[in-house]
């Protein structure tokens, strides 16, 4: 029973039965009767067909919550046996918001050196996907903000506070200033994270406290992205300080921290709130520090 559960959890991931069946690989037969035999043993229908997949019944959601469950204990359990035979190792999926991304580096070099049999999955994700990924045991342990009330049925752990600067080119308006405030910031034409981003929700609200329009020249789900454009185009983008730093941008880049009112937001560590947790999350969650944490 426990493969036809795995069918479910990749039919509902992929919401085709052909893609699904390709990545389980088996035929499409094969799927659509595990499936059909999982319904028998259960007594209920789980996936509204047609011509194609048409989504979850709502019986099929809930058993869906169990089938990522049972799925992940399976996996914890595989993960304790591993490890009195072979010491800590595994697979750990890291999602982070866009501005935390690059200090997800900080945690893993470390924690690889402990552990050298580990591998990491780090994908970028917003704040939503992120809290539905780790609720759903796609994502093991995430970096997002921790002002926020969906995170009350989770496990969080802070890291550190975010705070912003303006990064932009040499030569550019105001490139020579040690700071600038968030009228001067808002004052630049600016490359931004996309409007569903939390991060782009902070800084509407600090930008245009009053309503005012500033001036987006573009817009993207990447960091990577911004900062290219910025480069290329004497534009100007405003991303926290720690990030800044950690990417050690390189000339002719400059950053230069936003004074006035003190505005900051705690990021760190989410993960699902279970008993046991898988070993390699346990010591990832426990072990973790950047360099400059108390």
């Amino acid at each position: 029973m426990i493969d036809k559960l795995e069918y479910l959890i990749m039919l509902a991931g992929e919401k085709h039965f052909g893609r699904a069946a390709e990545k389980l690989g088996i035929t499409q037969p094969t799927l659509s009767a595990g499936i059909r035999q999982l319904e028998e043993r259960l007594g209920v229908t789980l996936v509204n067909r047609g011509s194609r997949f048409q989504g979850m019944t709502g019986e099929g959601e809930r058993v869906l919550v169990w089938a990522r469950r049972i799925s992940d204990d399976l996996r914890t359990m595989h993960e304790e046996i591993r490890m009195v035979r072979t010491g800590l190792s595994g697979h750990l999926r890291i999602g982070a918001v866009p501005t935390a991304l690059p200090v997800v580096a900080g945690l893993t070099t470390p924690f690889l050196e402990r552990y050298g049999n580990v591998s990491f999955e780090v994908t970028s994700h917003t704040s939503t996907e992120i809290v539905q990924g780790v609720e759903n045991f796609e994502i093991d342990v995430a970096l997002t903000y921790l002002d926020d009330d969906r995170l009350r049925r989770l496990d969080t752990r802070p890291l550190y506070v975010e705070r912003y600067c303006v990064v932009t080119t040499r030569g550019s308006r105001l490139s020579d200033r040690a700071s600038v405030t968030w009228e001067e910031a808002a004052s630049l034409p600016l490359c931004l994270l996309s409007g569903g981003m939390q991060n782009r929700q902070i800084l509407n609200r600090h930008l245009s406290p009053d309503g005012r329009p500033f001036r987006t020249v573009m817009e993207s789900n990447s960091m990577i992205a911004l900062l290219a454009q910025v480069r290329a185009a004497d534009l100007a983008t405003i991303m926290p300080c720690r990030s800044a730093d950690t990417l050690g941008l390189a000339e002719p880049m400059v950053a230069i921290p936003i004074s006035g009112a003190e505005i900051s937001y705690r990021i760190g560590l989410v993960t699902a709130r279970r008993d046991p947790r898988p070993p390699i999350l346990t010591a990832f969650w426990e072990e973790s520090r950047l360099p400059d944490e108390a």
